[in-house]
């Protein structure tokens, strides 16, 4: 069909990345999975099917930036133009580092995955939103990308660069109509690597600690995407100052 769109999921996981593509799918859109993990990627390209959604699986390891235009590519010559770019990976051996301890060497080996994979994403699905005069990017965050937290450095300050540069770049490709717009969040998502990651070994998470369900966010996300009301959703909502 060639009124068919695509949504890209960067970073496809159980959590997020499968809620996403359920609720982007429900709107008809074919769904392009990006995942280091062959096989398992495969098991949801599955799981769509039998919901009736088309999607492809597209393994990658993002972290590897000088891939990322090929990759760009193939989904677009597989499925055509992407409409809609989300990027939330979340590395199972994502943390955080207190200020005192951060070095060059240690922001270094975090930045690909938070500052600038996100960007040459952005990049390489931008020209052909621009051309057409249409299209979303969305770049999944973390809480600590706005309020800074002593004790949870690292990725915060790494967050916080891409969180500047969506909010630069929805300046400029608006008038285009173009979106770019950040979620950020401050909780556990429920059902992904992450959250099993914390809980293994028995581990148990304290109970004020938020846990967030992955469908509330892909809500927030299709929200955002065709509202266009805002740049930045913040979950769990923050309280009033």
């Amino acid at each position: 069909m060639a009124d068919q769109k695509t949504v890209a999921l960067f970073g496809a996981g159980t959590g997020l990345g499968a809620s996403l593509a359920h609720r982007f799918g429900r709107e008809g859109y074919r769904v392009a999975l990006v995942a280091r993990r062959a096989e398992a990627l495969q098991e949801r390209v599955a799981e769509l099917a039998k919901a009736g959604i088309e999607a492809a699986a597209f393994p990658a390891d993002l972290a590897d930036t000088s891939k990322i235009p090929a990759l760009v590519k193939s989904i677009e010559n597989q499925f055509g133009d992407i409409d809609i770019a989300v990027y939330a990976p979340v590395p199972a051996d994502v943390h955080f580092v207190p200020a005192v301890s951060l070095n060059a060497a240690e922001l270094q080996s975090m930045a690909n995955v938070f500052t600038f994979s996100p960007i040459e994403m952005s990049h390489a699905v931008l020209p052909g939103m621009l051309a057409r005069g249409n299209g979303a990017v969305v770049i999944v965050g973390g809480l600590t990308a706005v309020v800074p937290m002593a004790g949870l450095s690292g990725v915060g300050p790494l967050m916080a660069a891409a969180r500047n540069y969506v909010y630069t770049l929805n300046a400029e490709v608006t008038p285009k109509g173009v979106y770019a717009g950040t979620v950020n969040i401050g909780a556990a998502i429920d059902r992904s690597a992450g959250l099993r990651a914390m809980t293994a070994n028995g581990t148990k998470l304290d109970p004020s600690f938020p846990v967030i369900d992955p469908d509330d966010i892909a809500q927030e996300i299709w929200s955002l995407v065709t509202q266009r009301d805002r740049i930045e959703c913040i979950l769990p909502a923050q309280p009033s100052a």
